[in-house]
């Protein structure tokens, strides 16, 4: 490590145009090929992944995406001779607009209701897939009414440009009592996250936090273009990454979620221990390097685990998985790699102006100094040496009451009907469901409407077609179904598909019992004549998302089990103690389950979050608990480092478990506290992107670092650490002999024939691990 800084301070404008011509060339790269992203969340073998490809290939007709244009008004009906005629004219223009290839709507010629979007997308703007006339498109108190909109390509190679001319047309309608809204994948993409706004508001924060911390402004922007040279090029590389595999169109946002956060905080570790050797009078190069050597190793541990989190995930053997894995896990490397090249060449590029004005002035003035610990950090630190039950007893209790709402976590769709009230596509939603500001009872085809149950038969002779066509007649009398219409078969009968509508929405619980009710007790019993029942699949939008939560859930104890056992290891080998893997697993475990108590009150029970743009209450994505296990693990390993490997050195340096602790912790804690406010700034911008995925992992982690922080590392681990003594570092001699020996950070140099101060004069010792 020492070589690579010196290389890196020696070739400084070398290195800063390496990194400059990589992400020029990325971002060409990826600018000239364009971004494959995909919200496929299939599962090969599940049940609606069957009946979505069986569906494909008898119906490919009705397996493509569709939009909505729904209207609705007030005074009068949908079928008054000004309504029609506005509607009409609207339709044709909307009919003749670039990238539109069919409008049908519910006046004139008999119209076809919008087809079930694909699997994964997060709303599609309502549909029975019936087939039938247009009067099915008019509400039956006939003051809703929606025509299906077809585009010319899929969702995901639509260009924004022109569904935003779609929603333009279509909403000149409105006035004079017409309410005229949009749904849809398709739609969607007009209200794309703002991601530019979270980015903006979380590194300006940052940089607030940095320059009160450093006191100097040379030193405030290096964390700061460090992360950013690491996430633009990661950025560009995911885009690139996208076309060799399935990667969800999140993963972006959430890479430079993640690496904003961790590539501030592994840059401000080194800066803080490089200006920390200019203060004790080391040249600027000799300072550089020893802070790339000592807390460069640390950064490399640190993203080690991160990256092994992460990369966890591909033991779930999920495609749509992968993908965000690779793409975070890239964001982590190029972070730690940018923090331990570029920076240190820019430290050699700005010299002095590390240091502020007044340390400069002082350094001239007085010399060098050591540092001790004092302040709020060491008095802290000794109260929680003379208090450790009691703090730790509130820490504990604290942690334990934000994790109880984990219990009802509540995995689903999280569909249109969640977005924010003013967009126009919960809107759309809400007059197709009936829902909603202003609803009237009867108005609207019912909540279940936006998110109908797909019915798929594999008919091998004829009393499988007979059965399958007496099943509709059954489904009706079935409680939770508010409409059937089928069945339709395939050209040479072989394929029937019959379509429920729910009375609930497609997001509720009573929507996932009537899956599993059909699923386990309608459809089994569905033979005539003593016949066996004919095969038939459940898909749609509820059945793939219960199915793909299913199938995360049934994995997640093995996946929590690697990720805990692989980051035990790496802890085990670093500080050579049981206590202190098992201790940091314990630790990791509440940050996670605390964090997504916090997430399940604010979405899942919506507490707070129409205030805060979040849209209305609803489930959380079933992919979240695995990401965000991933991440938080991660991250909480890196604290786990940082604080440890301090208390770590003393305990080397004297066997004394009170002193270690409380000297580890307060020359730590503030560097860590200012860390974890940078983070929680960064990921806490990240709730205004407008995207309620991203805000999510934006609220999670950034209650998790704060929880972790300032609760977990100043307060229940020390005082873990005080009640347990000696014991944190205990270790089987036999196991002691086995293991293999890795540093974090190198002995002790005295470079440039500069006296540092020896432990007895308060300095730390930088011991072998």
């Amino acid at each position: 490590m020492t070589a690579l800084a010196r290389w890196c301070l020696r070739r400084r404008i070398v290195v800063i145009l390496l990194w400059l011509a990589a992400f020029a060339g990325v971002a060409v790269a990826a600018g000239m090929t364009g971004a494959a992203y995909s919200n496929n969340y299939e599962v090969p073998g599940t049940e609606s992944g069957q009946a979505s490809a069986r569906m494909a290939k008898a119906f490919p007709d009705r397996s493509g995406d569709g939009d909505t244009i729904v209207w609705h008004t007030d005074s009068g009906t949908v079928r008054s001779g000004a309504v029609e005629k506005t509607m009409r004219h609207t339709l044709e223009k909307v009919a003749g607009l670039p990238g539109v290839s069919e409008v049908q709507g519910p006046y004139g010629a008999p119209g076809t209701h919008g087809k079930q979007g694909k699997h994964g997308q997060r709303g599609d703007g309502g549909s029975d897939g019936s087939g039938g006339s247009g009067a099915r498109q008019i509400s039956k108190d006939g003051r809703t009414a929606y025509a299906s909109v077809i585009f010319d390509r899929p969702t995901d190679d639509l260009d924004a440009a022109q569904v935003r001319k779609v929603v333009d047309t279509a909403q000149r309608a409105s006035g004079y009592g017409l309410q005229v809204e949009l749904g849809g994948a398709g739609i969607a993409l007009t209200e794309a996250p703002r991601a530019q706004l979270a980015e903006i508001i979380g590194l300006g924060a940052a940089a607030v936090v940095l320059f009160l911390a450093f006191g100097s402004l040379a030193a405030t922007f290096l964390p700061i273009i460090t992360a950013l040279a690491a996430v633009g090029t990661a950025s560009a590389g995911i885009a690139l990454l996208s076309h060799a595999m399935t990667v969800a169109d999140f993963a972006p946002m959430l890479g430079m979620l993640i690496g904003l956060g961790v590539g501030i905080d592994y840059a401000l570790f080194i800066v803080t221990r490089h200006r920390k050797g200019l203060r004790e009078g080391l040249p600027v190069q000799e300072a550089a390097m020893r802070a790339v050597a000592v807390s460069g190793r640390a950064v490399v541990f640190a993203g080690a685990t991160v990256c092994i989190a992460l990369l966890g995930m591909l033991i779930l053997r999920l495609s749509f998985l992968n993908g965000v894995a690779l793409a975070a896990s890239l964001t982590v490397v190029l972070t730690v790699a940018a923090a331990v090249t570029l920076l240190p060449a820019l430290l050699g590029l700005i010299g002095i102006r590390a240091l502020s004005r007044r340390e400069r002035r002082r350094l001239a003035e007085h010399g060098p100094r050591r540092e001790r610990p004092t302040g709020i950090a060491a008095r802290w630190s000794g109260f929680v040496e003379r208090h450790p039950k009691l703090l730790g007893t509130v820490a504990a209790a604290v942690m334990l009451v934000l994790a109880l709402p984990t219990f009802g976590l509540h995995l689903g769709t999280s569909d249109q009907g969640n977005n924010p009230a003013t967009s126009t596509t919960r809107k759309a939603y809400d007059l197709l469901a009936g829902e909603g500001p202003g609803a009237r009872h009867g108005s609207g085809f019912g909540p279940g409407f936006n998110g109908p149950l797909t019915l798929v038969g594999t008919l091998d002779g004829p009393q499988d077609r007979i059965a399958f066509s007496e099943l509709p007649q059954r489904l009706r009398d079935t409680p939770g179904v508010a409409q059937v219409s089928g069945p339709a078969f395939d050209g040479n009968h072989s394929t029937g598909m019959i379509t429920v509508v729910p009375t609930s929405s497609p997001q509720s619980r009573q929507t996932s019992d009537l899956v599993e009710r059909l699923r386990t007790e309608v459809l089994p019993e569905a033979g005539t004549g003593g016949s066996p029942a004919p095969q038939v699949q459940v898909g749609g939008i509820t059945a793939s998302y219960d199915d793909f939560a299913s199938v995360i859930v049934g994995k997640l104890p093995l996946f929590i089990g690697v990720v805990i056992a692989l980051g035990s290891v790496l802890l085990l080998l670093a500080f050579r103690s049981i206590g202190i893997p098992l201790k940091a697993a314990l630790m990791n475990i509440a940050a996670v389950a605390s964090s997504f108590g916090i997430v399940v009150a604010v979405f899942q029970w919506g507490w707070g979050s129409e205030l805060l743009g979040l849209g209305s209450a609803g489930p959380v994505e079933p992919f979240l608990p695995v990401i965000m296990v991933s991440v938080l693990f991660g991250l909480s390993m890196d604290y786990q480092v940082f604080l440890v490997s301090r208390m770590y050195e003393e305990w080397q340096l004297t066997h004394n478990n009170r002193r270690a602790v409380r000297v580890g912790l307060a020359e730590t804690s503030r560097v860590i506290n200012s860390a974890a406010v940078i983070m929680i700034a960064v990921f806490g911008a990240f709730i205004l992107s407008g995207d309620r995925i991203i805000a999510m992992f934006g609220i999670g982690l950034a209650c998790a670092v704060a929880l972790d922080a300032f609760v977990l590392r100043t307060l229940l681990v020390p005082a873990l650490m005080h009640l347990l003594g000696g014991a944190n570092w205990w270790l089987p001699s036999w196991l002691d002999r086995w293991l293999p020996r890795i540093s974090i950070e190198p002995p002790p140099e005295q470079p440039g024939g500069v006296r540092l101060p020896g432990p007895q004069e308060g300095e730390k010792p930088i011991a072998r691990v």
